[in-house]
């Protein structure tokens, strides 16, 4: 082992951020998908529903109204996302903060998708705010598609109403929990030639006060999505392919830039080819092209992405839910693709060289774009045939993220032993390679502590008293 250096996260290029559960499929534990990516991502993007003024809440929209006859997804009284299970009714056990938790001790950030009634009080959203304070760099996404017509708040309440309710909800998070950025994500631009934003009038406000600009555009979609099979001979699904979407996404981005005078980062929230309208083949084909003119993008237009998402019931996954054992994923041709596509430069937080630095050392957790780690020093006698850290004392409670040969591994607390040669699987590496094991220590309960300074909301410290014990082999032992 060789010297330690002091190293930093930094944003990638255009981020990516994955989907994980939503209406059309359940949560799959970050272990497991970390185990598939290989790399964890910006943000995993959870989606919700708050209407505690309806009789039925909080119970999910499709038991509340199992015996109602439903032609389309969104048919009924209120969204069918797993309920929201805080707010000044519920409390902070259940979902989703057993997922958030999940996803920030993963070293990952949470990206929060509600779709809220628009009459809730300020005390109802103020409650929120206090809910998501101790989760650090999270984003809030809040009434997605609000342009639309499809959802429940957007049946109830008119444009403005919504557009209201959106400022409303920011200022008050903002007082709260301003740790918190809030993610507006409206209408998009049609219409180079008419390049205004849909209903660009009623969310003026909306677009000013928010921290991020969005949209949700899917390449291929199936809408008519659990009731209707996508044919030649119907109707409800589209494939408007690469280049009417990244136009869109560019002439939306330079409107918001036009509109406000300023720059804030754009994101596309949700993104896929649907396999019920290419088949899974084409759908590779498709969504490897589109990323690679998001690289090619001369503005840079994207700063974020998110794939969704990773366990679907349908075809817009990289899994397919198994119908005879949801507990299951079949994984589909993209999954792999999909890895390699995000191994990219582009696609990967950079990390900056801070100096060398001793024992004990404190270490700093952002989030998954500003964290403070270290890196030891490896020297590889050629292709390991064993490669593993063993943990002790203090480090057997720690949390960490640990990143070797490109490849990245969780050491829960309580583990004591990380195998690391599924990093060196397919990856040759040439005798007297030197390589970094970087590792950096996300909070171990998934949330932040107060009693660690005035800064606490935004940052969580842990100090590394101790290194790990490395074995390195490099041929059989017998």
């Amino acid at each position: 082992m060789g010297k330690i250096e002091k190293i930093r996260l930094t944003p990638a290029k255009c981020a990516v951020d994955l989907g994980d559960g939503s209406e059309r499929g359940f949560y799959v534990d970050q272990d497991y998908i970390l185990n598939k990516m290989h790399r964890p991502h910006r943000a995993i993007n959870l989606m919700y529903c708050y209407y505690p003024l309806d009789k039925e809440w909080p119970a999910r929209a499709q038991d509340a109204f199992k015996d109602q006859e439903v032609g389309f997804a969104w048919d009924y009284a209120y969204d069918n996302y797993f309920p929201y299970r805080g707010g000044l009714e519920g409390n902070r056990e259940g979902e989703p903060f057993t997922c958030m938790k999940d996803v920030r001790r993963h070293g990952q950030d949470v990206i929060l998708t509600l779709t809220c009634d628009t009459k809730v009080s300020d005390e109802q959203i103020a409650a929120i705010a206090e809910d998501l304070k101790p989760y650090g760099r999270m984003m809030l996404r809040l009434n997605h598609e609000c342009t639309g017509d499809w959802f429940a708040y957007t049946k109830r309440s008119s444009s403005q109403e919504i557009a209201d309710h959106f400022v409303r909800f920011t200022k008050i998070m903002k007082e709260h929990a301003p740790n918190v950025k809030m993610i507006l994500c409206a209408g998009m631009v049609f219409d180079e030639a008419n390049p205004v934003i849909e209903k660009e009038e009623e969310f003026m406000e909306a677009g000013r006060v928010t921290d991020i600009w969005s949209m949700d555009n899917y390449i291929a979609l199936n809408w008519g999505w659990p009731y209707e099979v996508a044919e030649k001979t119907n109707s409800q699904h589209r494939l408007m392919g690469n280049k009417l979407v990244y136009d869109r996404m560019r002439a939306t981005y330079k409107r918001y830039k036009e509109i406000y005078g300023v720059e804030k980062p754009f994101v596309l929230s949700e993104l896929n080819v649907d396999g019920d309208v290419t088949g899974p083949y084409r759908q590779v084909t498709i969504l490897k092209e589109f990323y690679e003119m998001l690289k090619n993008d001369p503005d840079h237009s994207c700063a974020g992405v998110t794939l969704y998402q990773f366990r679907d019931d349908g075809r817009l996954g990289l899994e397919f839910t198994d119908p005879s054992n949801t507990a299951n994923g079949i994984e589909w041709p993209l999954l792999p693709v999909y890895r390699d596509m995000i191994d990219d430069d582009y696609f990967k937080p950079g990390c900056e060289d801070c100096g060398s630095t001793e024992l004990p050392v404190k270490l700093r957790w952002g989030g998954s774009e500003d964290a403070e780690g270290i890196a030891m020093e490896l020297d590889m006698e050629g292709d390991p045939v064993f490669a593993e850290a063993n943990f002790t004392g203090d480090l057997v409670d720690a949390n960490l993220m640990l990143e070797l040969n490109g490849r990245w591994f969780y050491k829960a607390p309580g583990a004591k032993f990380i195998d690391f040669m599924p990093a060196f699987y397919g990856k040759k590496i040439p005798a007297g390679t030197k390589l970094d094991l970087k590792i950096f220590a996300p909070p171990a309960d998934g949330v932040n502590d107060p009693s660690q300074g005035e800064d606490w909301t935004e940052n969580y410290y842990y100090t590394l008293k101790s290194l790990p014990d490395i074995r390195l082999r490099f041929e059989p032992i017998e």
